[in-house]
């Protein structure tokens, strides 16, 4: 079954038409959304590098992970929400493109490897003197890296993509 119809739908919409013929809606969303990749990234990046032992060591772990999450869980719902009247807006040019949902499979990765990689630290009761480190989570760190910068990079490509 071809997405064609819907698409063709979709664009149709007087939503979609406000969020093309508004000229303030695309670019103030567009840099929304930037915003929240770089806060996811950078949230991301921070607590990835104390999980593989490179950044902030004098801290415990779990002190870390509290403190970027909410940052990252905050900013993946504005990525959504940007991104889900980007992809109402022009539809045509995103929903039929691979890139896209190459994209939206790597941001489900990289969010699902983020919550279960700090799911054990954002449960635990540790004291502030304590700290548990878990061997193999630096491979895991870098790898949540790796998948933010490839999210990042398709995020761009989307626009050269047919």
């Amino acid at each position: 079954m071809s997405s064609l119809p819907i698409v063709e739908w979709l664009y149709a919409t007087p939503v979609s038409s406000a969020i093309r013929d508004l000229l303030w809606v695309v670019p103030s969303v567009q840099s929304l959304h930037i915003i929240a990749i770089a806060v996811i990234f950078a949230s991301a990046v921070l607590s990835d590098l104390r999980l593989a032992g490179l950044f902030a060591r004098d801290l415990p772990t779990a002190q870390v992970i509290r403190r970027y999450y909410p940052w990252m869980r905050g900013a993946l719902l504005v990525l959504l929400a940007t991104g889900l009247v980007m992809a109402i807006g022009e539809p045509d040019r995103v929903l039929v493109n691979s890139v896209f949902w190459l994209k939206m499979a790597l941001v489900i990765v990289a969010f699902l490897l983020a919550w279960q990689v700090r799911r054990p630290f954002l449960r635990s009761r540790q004291g502030p003197g304590s700290d548990v480190e878990r061997p193999g989570l630096a491979p895991l760190a870098w790898l949540s890296i790796g998948l933010w910068c490839v999210v990042i990079f398709c995020g761009r490509w989307i626009a050269y993509a047919i």
